[in-house]
């Protein structure tokens, strides 16, 4: 088939756009202004939606460097998953697949939400779509048709999508043979990772490693850039995660955040490379897997931990327009809200974080990590692994089994982590990024020893819920007062009804207001939450 063929035979047998159907996507509202950002290459629209050229077969982030289509031309999808099904392949110029998620998925509490961070995890690739369906609660009929209907395509394509993008990076950037890669990616064939190479970015495996002479940097690990949208305040998450890092499990080393991971299929560790000042918003990460079959969900959980999908610009305007807020967002933009890497640890550090310092929290967590938490297998990492990450973080199906009085701190407390972790062990309770903040906090709250303050903060980390505001941690008061907003949880509630719905957002900048007073202007405050 001609070049000139294939492109007709796209534009006759596609899919109708889903945009082109009248559903919004993200801050796109109407098809004008979609092709505006496309004429300007906004490259704050990347990700968000996806511009398919009908004459080329080719589909390309907003901000693709080409020659910008006629408008009869183009069409959009929310997805690159759904230009995909439509039958278009993806711009080897500007990799459309390699922009930052949509911000769509942080700011959707619903099952579409739910499904689109799941799939992004790996789900499908371990459990199927059986399995997915079955966590929301749903058929698998009925789920691909809320997912058709709503992002245009199915978990299938979506999760097809996810692993062509895994592939393609490995193939750029490592030295794999390409038979682990296909594995790795989550193909279940060689055949099938080859046919989807072949549709996706009209080439083979062999062609697209040799176009590119990028590799693995050390021995033994896998080398990636996690695109982040700007802009990111990089130096303030890095101060949150240095004054609660846990000695055996993780630190922080000047730009670099490492740590330890607790992985579907296996154990890890990641190494973090965060930019420096004027630098493109790009985070390195590096590594060391004991399955490679876990890279899907430990590339996913790393940019969950940056909040790399948010939407800085949009977060930032709403902000500023609060004159009690405008002078943080002008002096430190692009807060990011802490993500997780593991659910059932958030709680666990929510608990004891519960009316203590950081620093307390973090010498309780040290202990016990040093105690009960599983040491890593140095030797399994390959050469040069790194000295200080000796630990996991305690699993809950081993402190479930722990006598009381072997955990640091009050009774009471002891006593409610081991109920928390027997609720985790036996899968009574399930904390990951595919629940809903209202259910989990629910559940959460049913239990001893947990309140709503911990029950908001796990909702704001693990699921990166952007709507939620602590009005009952201290701190946060602390920095609304001295804004010059209401400090009673009441009141405060009801003045962040215009933050809506970036609450999580506007309490970072509040506990960095209540932390101005530190030499590091950037810094969230060492109290607060663990």
């Amino acid at each position: 088939m001609t070049f000139a063929d294939r492109a007709g035979a796209v534009s006759e047998n596609r899919q109708p756009s889903v945009l082109d159907a009248g559903i919004v996507v993200g801050v796109i509202n109407d098809l004008d202004a979609a092709y505006r950002a496309v004429q300007t290459r906004d490259a704050r629209f990347d990700g968000q939606f996806f511009t398919a050229v009908t004459t080329t077969g080719i589909y390309c982030r907003p901000a693709c460097p080409a020659r910008t289509p006629l408008r009869r031309n183009v069409e959009f999808y929310p997805t690159s998953a759904a230009a995909q099904a439509a039958g278009f392949r993806a711009c080897r110029r500007c990799l459309p697949d390699a922009t930052p998620g949509s911000p769509e998925w942080n700011l959707r509490a619903d099952t579409v939400g739910a499904a689109m961070r799941l799939i992004g995890d790996g789900l499908v690739d371990r459990e199927g779509v059986p399995g997915l369906a079955s966590r929301l609660g749903y058929t698998p009929r009925h789920l691909g048709r809320m997912l058709t209907a709503e992002v245009g395509a199915g978990p299938l394509a979506l999760a097809r999508a996810r692993r062509a993008h895994t592939a393609r990076v490995l193939l750029t950037t490592s030295d794999l043979p390409i038979g682990d890669i296909a594995f790795a990616a989550g193909f279940s064939s060689i055949r099938q990772f080859n046919d989807t190479i072949q549709q996706i970015y009209a080439t083979d495996p062999s062609a697209l490693r040799s176009h590119h002479s990028g590799r693995s940097v050390a021995p033994g690990a896998l080398t990636l850039r996690l695109a982040v949208r700007e802009p990111f305040a990089g130096d303030a998450l890095l101060d949150f995660l240095a004054s609660r890092a846990i000695a055996g499990v993780e630190y922080v080393d000047g730009r670099r955040y490492a740590r330890t991971l607790a992985l579907p299929a296996g154990v890890g560790t990641v190494v973090l490379d965060f930019p420096g000042p004027g630098a493109a918003a790009v985070v390195t990460a590096t590594l060391r897997l004991e399955h490679l079959s876990d890279l899907v969900p430990a590339v996913d959980r790393c940019r969950r931990l940056l909040d790399a999908d948010a939407d800085p610009i949009r977060v930032d305007e709403q902000l500023a327009a609060d004159p009690h807020l405008a002078d943080s967002v002008l002096a430190c933009p692009g807060l990011r809200v802490p993500g997780a890497v593991d659910g059932p640890e958030i709680l666990l550090r929510a608990m004891f974080g519960q009316q203590v310092s950081v620093a307390a929290a973090r010498t309780t967590l040290g202990r016990l990590t040093a105690d009960v938490g599983r040491p890593l297998d140095l030797a399994a990492f390959g050469p040069e692994p790194d000295p200080r990450l000796t630990h996991l973080f305690p699993n809950p199906a081993d402190l479930a089994e722990l006598d009381p009085a072997r955990i640091p701190g009050p009774r009471r407390r002891a006593a409610a982590v081991v109920a928390a972790s027997t609720s985790i062990a036996t899968g009574a309770l399930r904390i990951d990024a595919g629940r809903r903040s209202t259910d989990l906090a629910a559940e959460l709250v049913a239990l001893p020893g947990i309140g709503p303050w911990t029950a908001q903060y796990v909702s704001l980390r693990v699921l990166g819920d952007p709507d939620v505001l602590m009005t009952g941690d201290l701190v946060l008061r602390q920095g609304a007062g001295q804004a010059g907003l209401p400090t009673g949880p009441t009141a405060l509630e009801e003045y962040a009804r215009i933050w809506s719905p970036f609450r999580s957002y506007a309490g970072l900048h509040l506990w960095r207001i209540a932390g101005t007073r530190t030499s590091n202007p950037m810094a969230l405050p060492t109290k607060g939450p663990a």
